[in-house]
């Protein structure tokens, strides 16, 4: 059987359903009636989504890597996480936390932070699912526990992470952040709720209140992709609010990008030009605002 292209329907549908209110058996049935029948939308979901198998770019024990797994303290409880730092670095370096999506700390955010760490920085990827007992292997399951979490205390573990990166004795004190879909809007809450980020990058992130946009401290780097409405309609409210505020601020519109072109585990959804020019894009930013 040959796969039905996939059309702007059907990655509207998966927005949906990992975004919105469509669970997983509503999701295959609206799939169906786009796709023409249920084996062209069984061969079509996993297209959708992401793939583990597809997440390491950089091997886990590549030699110019220092990588471990860590705790720190945060707000109640120890926070989870994944440090990354070169394997031989001349000084102090800049530190960047790096933020999940709405799947938690999986294989392809640790081999983001792994990107990271080799353009010179200390990477932190931390597990905002850490209060629910950490990131789980179904992803299925993780996405649900993102409606479990405390909203407050995920704010105060995000600037307790700030705080952990800003004295860590690899670190020279500046902490950016970067963050994609969930972590993109995280990214855009935590400039909000600390002085201490000295650079923020949220890819298709939601944005934040307009009311508290004077708080940001930040220099931030705003990445939308060009086919994703839902997030896009905040775009002007933030832009004005920053505006006035006489923020720091630059923004970019990839056209004809999806939400999640970053995220090279899903092939259907996955824009390399896009993704390429982003990822150089954040990391003279991040190079600029953390030396």
């Amino acid at each position: 059987m040959t796969t039905p292209a996939i059309t702007q329907a059907m990655i509207d549908a998966y927005d949906e359903y990992t975004h919105l209110t469509l669970d997983r058996r509503g999701f295959m049935e609206k799939l169906t009636k786009l796709a023409g029948s249920g084996a062209a939308a069984a061969a079509i979901a996993p297209l959708l989504a992401a793939s583990p198998a597809r997440a390491a770019i950089v091997a886990e024990d590549d030699a110019r890597l220092k990588a471990e797994d860590i705790t720190w303290p945060g707000d109640g409880g120890d926070m989870k996480g994944y440090l990354v730092q070169p394997a031989e670095a001349g000084g102090k370096l800049g530190t960047v936390i790096v933020i999940h999506e709405n799947r938690g700390l999986n294989p392809h955010i640790r081999d983001v932070a792994r990107r990271m760490a080799l353009e010179g920085f200390v990477a932190l990827a931390p597990d905002y699912l850490s209060p629910l007992g950490g990131t789980p292997e179904d992803e299925e399951q993780a996405r649900g526990m993102f409606s479990q979490l405390d909203p407050a205390k995920t704010v105060a573990n995000g600037v307790a992470t700030v705080a952990f990166l800003k004295g860590h004795e690899a670190g020279n004190g500046k902490v950016g952040a970067v963050g994609f879909c969930w972590g993109g809007g995280t990214v855009n809450t935590l400039a909000v709720n600390t002085p201490d980020l000295a650079a923020g990058v949220a890819y298709y992130g939601a944005q934040p209140n307009p009311d508290v946009v004077p708080q940001i401290q930040a220099a931030l780097l705003l990445h939308y992709a060009g086919e994703d409405a839902r997030i896009n309609a905040g775009i002007e409210a933030y832009k004005a609010a920053l505006e006035a505020a006489g923020k720091e601020f630059t923004i970019h519109v990839y056209e004809g990008a999806q939400h999640a072109f970053n995220n090279d585990t899903s092939e259907a959804r996955y824009n390399k030009e896009a993704a390429d020019l982003a990822w150089g894009r954040t990391v003279a930013f991040f190079k600029e605002k953390l030396a």
